[in-house]
């Protein structure tokens, strides 16, 4: 019986290799999870044909040497993510039979090292919502708690790891898609520093703020599979090398805690969670300081104008006419008119009709240019915290997961869940959300997540501080 509660990646790959199971054996174990949990969480929305064949080449590394720490793990990859062959969907009407034509970076990364790629998880239409409600597949539901939300968009990779139905996942996180269900599940999630890791392949929502991330039960597995994905890509453009920014040695981080940030719609039991997080820290040994980002406040309301605009740029494309949902119609204006009415749920078509609005002629300036204007301001704020400190430490989210159909029909309610995790994208950051305690409601324990924001570049500080914060009892 393979525990699977408590695999790590190292622990995996050492049972690989003394051949204490085969990797048949592990994605058998898997698949028994999904089959039992599944049907109720809806965080997969297709489990692949082909995971055995998948599994059966990973063992020929093992038998012939080359296996390295990824080779037979299993991973589940967002439905935004392109596996050649496979569906794409996006969690969306418009693309639900799109079969990917070709393998995004970082699937080629994980087909390459032999991990097993289970299959494609829930997330919200488009990548747009903070619930996994807005999804055309259905509602993924906690782990914890099936009243309430897992987060999002990634919330089917979340669950999926939350509910040991893989051991890592892949989401993408433009606002905080990664690290806000990674709280509301009780696991890690991770946003790299824009750039660090290839956007080829991944189905665009918000192109200067999309990263694609992963997520796993532990800093240590996170920081193995960063470190598998990341790289310059000479298919994507805005792709950096892993040295593009100066490190220096830090031996012990100072770490950074905006309080001005903290003050209004923050749950009573976050707080307390927060400053038993500051506590811990201080109890081994680091150094915590109060700073000020006056800009900070600003970053939720930039974020929901150069979003959109990104938004409806991008979905331009899919018309029923080059991609996607083909609406019938007597000319080619019934037709776009239906294939996007219809193929696009409502809070992507919310983000269309927003975006397209702050990018018309006469509101450019007024809106998408002082946006970005105010984008600036916040990067302002953190380059000049960081010549003071190494970290920032906020709470991940404003609350414990919420109910299902809560917030759903509010949409300035959703777009506020992003209030600490949106600044990190804003300013191209990297930032990590790890468990930090529970709440209970109704009989139910509900996670809490506490985040680390570092510098450009520097992931190290987040898994080293990480991992220190998890030794804590």
């Amino acid at each position: 019986m393979i525990d699977l509660k408590n695999l790590t990646i190292k622990k995996t790959h050492e049972s690989l290799s003394k051949g204490e199971f085969t990797c048949r054996e592990l994605v058998e174990a898997y698949l028994k999870v999904i089959a039992e949990k599944n049907p109720e969480l809806n965080a997969y929305l297709e489990v692949y044909e082909d995971v055995f064949a998948q599994a059966d080449l990973a063992q020929k590394k093992f038998a012939d040497g080359s296996a390295t720490l990824m080779t037979g793990i299993p991973v589940a990859i967002k439905d935004n993510i392109l596996f050649e062959g496979h569906i794409a969907s996006s969690g969306s009407a418009i693309l639900k039979n799109y079969t990917a034509t070709y393998d995004s970076t970082v699937v080629k990364k994980l087909k390459n090292a032999g991990a097993v790629i289970l299959g494609r998880t829930n997330m919200d239409d488009g990548a747009m919502g903070v619930s996994t409600e807005t999804s055309v597949y259905g509602v993924t539901k906690n782990p914890h708690d099936i009243k309430r939300v897992p987060g999002g968009s990634s919330g089917g990779s979340t669950a999926a790891v939350a509910m040991s139905g893989t051991l890592v996942a892949l989401g993408s996180d433009t606002g905080g898609s990664c690290r806000q269900p990674a709280s509301f599940c009780g696991v890690v999630g991770l946003k790299p520093t824009y750039g660090t890791v290839s956007r080829n392949g991944l189905i665009a929502m918000g192109s200067s703020l999309d990263v694609i991330g992963p997520i796993g039960k532990n800093v240590s597995d996170v920081e193995i599979v960063f470190n598998l994905i990341k790289g310059k890509d000479e298919m994507d453009s805005t792709s950096i090398t892993p040295d593009f920014y100066k490190k220096k040695v830090i031996d012990k981080p100072v770490i950074g805690v905006p309080r001005h940030f903290l003050k209004e719609g923050v749950d009573a039991r976050v707080l307390l969670n927060f400053e038993e997080t500051i506590n811990k820290l201080k109890s081994i040994n680091y150094e915590v300081r109060d700073i000020e980002l006056p800009y900070v406040k600003y970053a939720v309301p930039a974020y929901y104008v150069v979003t959109p605009a990104e938004i409806s740029a991008n979905l331009a494309r899919l018309d029923g006419m080059r991609y996607g949902y083909v609406g019938e119609g007597k000319d080619l204006k019934e037709v776009y008119m239906k294939s996007r009415g219809e193929g696009f749920g409502k809070e992507v078509r919310r983000r269309i009709l927003l975006g397209t609005y702050v990018l018309s002629h006469g509101y450019h300036d007024a809106y998408y240019n002082k946006a970005n204007l105010v984008r600036r301001l916040i990067i302002n704020d953190y380059n000049q915290a960081f010549e003071k400190v190494d970290l920032v430490l906020t709470p991940t989210t404003t609350g414990p997961a919420f109910k299902i159909g809560e917030k759903v029909n509010d949409p300035v309610k959703m777009y506020l869940e992003d209030i600490f995790t949106g600044p990190a994208n804003m300013a191209g950051l990297p930032a990590i959300s790890i468990p930090s305690g529970f709440v209970e409601e109704e009989g139910k324990k509900l996670p809490l997540g506490i985040q680390f924001m570092a510098p450009h570049g520097r992931e190290d500080l987040l898994f080293a501080v990480g991992k220190k914060f998890e030794e804590i009892k």
